[in-house]
């Protein structure tokens, strides 16, 4: 027990003077076959420096952690951050050059160096995963860095085309993903931010359970995607074409806006992180989407007013004492839904009348639905303070869409 405590006090204190001391001296000149005879090197020395290496990683990621956490300035962790990157950026550098220089006969080296290749790979990871923001996400990949994460992404995807299932978003993703490592030249500049934005991707796919596939609205994937604004031109078309086909499944126009407004809500109701895009260059998926939303529901809602006007006849009726013709407006809300948001406009005072009820006695007889040409007063006040769930939530995606109309104009 003592051993390991005296070993530990002893990495503690080379970690104050240069944490990365040991990974450097063992690739700058143990492992460089321009400093060091390598082929000296015995299966018992390669042992030990394999389980050493393996330590140093984990603690060094412990050590980084420990040193962000006593930093109180941002611009002090700012720097600390970049010369870690930049440090390990240029020990796989000279890692890989140190493979190039070594024979195949020597099978001891290259093993060593394959395994120094991925502890690196994983401590970079480590620093872009956990303190992205202060990588600089717009900096060019160096070549030997983007070898090295072409080969991680590669063992990661075929792994994942394992379990590929005949789903075309699926199809669309494994595609990508095998250009991105298969591919010499690319039609955009390749940075930190787009390998930062792959990796996050295929770590979330990793985490997906591909045997539970049923789904109410946004299956696992979808919704990783949503949440990484994956704004593909083609996974935009698949997903509104997949929704469209849901929605026509019914055969009603009022249960084809219901379902489309349930899947508006589900949409909206999804999480997302900030400032992260797959092409910087192109609309996010969000407006996108939410505009195919609007257009659909817009839409639909023409599609209602066209099949009950005709069936209504004139929209005018006559009040109850016969001498005066009473003119309605349709209104494609539930009587329900259509109380609870006047009761909410003169809870604001938005409107002013001696009471609620005179509010409804007052509006009552000038709305009708797609469902009922007379409205009672007194139904619409009881609704009103009795709401059932489900209008409550068309109530306020309703005022919602309103929002975003008013917005755009």
């Amino acid at each position: 027990m003592w051993n390991d405590i005296f070993l530990k006090f002893n990495i503690y204190m080379e970690y104050k003077k240069y944490p990365l001391e040991w990974l450097d001296l063992l690739i700058t000149v143990t492992l460089n076959p321009s400093n060091t005879d390598v082929s000296v090197i015995t299966q018992e020395q390669a042992d030990h420096i394999e389980s050493r290496l393996r330590e140093e990683i984990l603690c060094l990621q412990s050590f980084i952690k420990g040193q962000v956490f006593s930093i109180n300035k941002e611009n002090e962790i700012d720097l600390l951050i970049k010369q870690y990157h930049a440090s390990l950026i240029a020990l796989l550098d000279q890692t890989i050059r140190n493979q190039e220089q070594i024979t195949s006969e020597i099978k001891l080296i290259q093993d060593l160096n394959k395994s120094l290749l991925t502890n690196i790979d994983e401590l970079l990871s480590f620093l872009e995963t956990r303190f992205s923001k202060y990588i600089s996400l717009d900096e060019r990949v160096p070549v030997t860095y983007l070898e090295v994460t072409k080969h991680e992404f590669k063992v990661k995807t075929d792994r994942l085309q394992k379990c590929i299932s005949h789903d075309p978003v699926v199809k669309l993703l494994i595609k990508k993903l095998t250009h991105f490592v298969t591919a010499s030249t690319y039609p955009y500049e390749l940075t930190f931010r787009v390998v930062l934005y792959l990796r996050e991707l295929i770590n979330g796919l990793e985490e997906i359970d591909w045997i539970r596939s049923n789904r109410e609205d946004f299956s696992q994937l979808e919704q990783l995607l949503i949440y990484m604004n994956f704004n593909s031109k083609k996974f935009m078309n698949i997903l509104t074409d997949r929704l469209a086909n849901e929605v026509n499944c019914y055969e009603h126009t009022v249960e084809r806006m219901d379902k489309l407004l349930y899947f508006y809500k589900a949409y909206n109701q999804l999480h997302r992180k900030p400032d992260t895009k797959l092409n910087p260059k192109y609309r996010d998926l969000d407006t996108v989407i939410n505009n195919w939303f609007s257009q659909e529901i817009v839409y639909l809602e023409k599609k209602l007013r066209l099949t009950v006007i005709p069936l209504q006849g004139s929209t005018a009726t006559t009040s109850r004492n016969g001498t005066k013709t009473i003119q309605k407006i349709l209104c494609v809300l539930s009587t329900d839904q259509m109380a609870l948001i006047l009761r909410a406009t003169d809870d604001l005072r938005i409107i002013h009348a001696k009471s609620l009820t005179e509010v409804f006695r007052t509006m009552a007889p000038h709305l009708s639905t797609p469902y009922k040409e007379d409205i009672s007063h007194e139904a619409m006040r009881s609704k009103a303070y009795n709401p059932e769930e489900r209008d409550r939530q068309i109530a306020i995606e309703t005022l919602e869409r309103i929002i975003q109309r008013i917005r755009e104009y």
